[in-house]
């Protein structure tokens, strides 16, 4: 078992707070929006770890975990893992701290991630170039799970609601897409006022946006969210396309999955996200990124959804397990007490183990929250002690 160190990313919506008062240090001032655990290339976690061979140990050295798998994947991951996912890690583990809107965005399957791919490869569309829009060949399904009040929004509302709301705001422009989600069936109806936002005039569309902004500032209540979105992308037309969207607001233990083609963003709040190791987004607006609008709907899954809040099913062994469709991740709670028998959590499976709350033990390491440990396959672990402990495993 490995204590980790983990890389904190600067991005400009994270809040400058949140992921601080959970470790117990002083704000920077800076924004400090996700802190990733695991061995995705892009800041894969380090860990020190004694180097041992032919009946010697050596000193230890800090190493990147992805560097620890690759040397002997069977050992840290187990042979069922690396079997069904290849020699790599297949999920990333992350505290996210939004304080201010991410992208509106969807990810593709994984059928669509392959095609996606080798299509851009074949063209030899650079990696890094502003309009790449797959980074790799595998789908990213993903979890939240809230720790603070969490605000997001996920998947589309039914067309009459959507239409209901924006013509409450009593804008002339957005009548138009009012009267076609009236007038179409659902998918038709959702999939035509998307592409016309996305497509219409800039111009036009930052005056629209403009003033939906004033009215849902004046009106307040269920379009003080948009007024919000609104304040940190003035003019951009995914403020109107968040209206299509069900607005959720998670409480503590509470989750949403987020699986392929279902377009979403986080408003505000911090979680635990997990997710699997991909970097395929494809944005639909609150963004300057590149928005690849013909790719987009051809992505997109136009159907009226229940976001569906998952809440944890307990078992006899005390663990509350966040159920979902997908086997590169699987996520689940442990709310220890003080005097408890310790909990064996030994398995087959690599894990993360994450403490958000309490002092609690894994093994003979001591955590406090923000602190995590990496187990690998096989290895025996208990925890005890009293706080709450997130583990990240796979289903091989």
């Amino acid at each position: 078992m490995d204590r980790l160190s983990n890389t904190v990313r600067p991005y400009a919506w994270g809040s400058t707070t949140a992921i601080p008062a959970l470790l117990g240090i002083a704000p920077t001032g800076e924004p400090q929006a996700e802190m990733w655990m695991g061995a995705h290339p892009g800041a894969p976690s380090r860990i020190t770890r004694a180097e041992t061979g032919t009946g010697t140990t050596s000193a230890s050295a800090e190493q990147s975990l992805t560097d620890v798998i690759d040397a002997d994947p069977a050992r840290e991951l187990g042979p069922a893992t690396v079997e069904k996912f290849g020699p790599r890690l297949p999920f990333l583990l992350k505290l996210l701290a939004a304080g201010a809107p991410l992208s509106l965005q969807v990810h593709p399957n994984l059928d669509q991630a392959k095609a996606g791919y080798a299509d851009e490869e074949s063209r030899s569309v650079p990696i890094d170039a502003p309009h790449r829009t797959y980074k790799d060949a595998n789908h990213k399904p993903e979890l939240i799970c809230a720790l603070t009040p969490f605000d997001g929004l996920c998947g589309f509302r039914r067309p009459l609601e959507a239409a209901e709301a924006m013509e409450g705001l009593g804008v002339d422009s957005l009548k138009p897409y009012a009267d076609l989600l009236r007038a179409q069936p659902e998918e038709a109806a959702l999939r035509e006022v998307l592409t016309a936002i996305l497509t219409a005039d800039p111009d036009e569309m930052a005056e629209t946006v403009t003033a939906a902004a004033a009215a849902a500032e004046r009106i307040g209540g269920a379009y003080a969210p948009y007024a919000r979105i609104a304040h940190h992308f003035p003019g951009d037309a995914g403020v109107i396309a968040a209206m299509l969207l069900n607005y959720v607001r998670l409480q503590p233990g509470e989750a949403l999955f987020l699986g392929a083609g279902v377009p979403h963003a986080y408003l505000d709040g911090l979680g635990v996200e997990i997710m699997a190791n991909s970097d395929n987004v494809l944005r639909c607006g609150l963004t300057p990124k590149h928005i690849d609008v013909p790719e987009l709907l051809r992505i997109v899954r136009f159907e009226a959804t229940d976001p569906g809040i998952l809440r944890p099913e307990a078992s006899p062994s005390g663990e509350e397990l966040y159920e979902t469709p997908v086997d590169e991740f699987r996520l689940s709670r442990f709310d220890l007490s003080p005097g408890a028998a310790p909990a064996d959590l030994t398995a087959p499976t690599p894990q993360i183990l994450l403490c958000t709350a309490g002092a609690p033990s894994a093994g003979d390491f001591a955590l406090a929250p923000g602190e995590s440990v990496f187990v690998p396959a096989g290895e025996r672990v208990q925890v005890s002690g009293a706080g709450t402990l997130f583990r990240a495993t796979v289903v091989a």
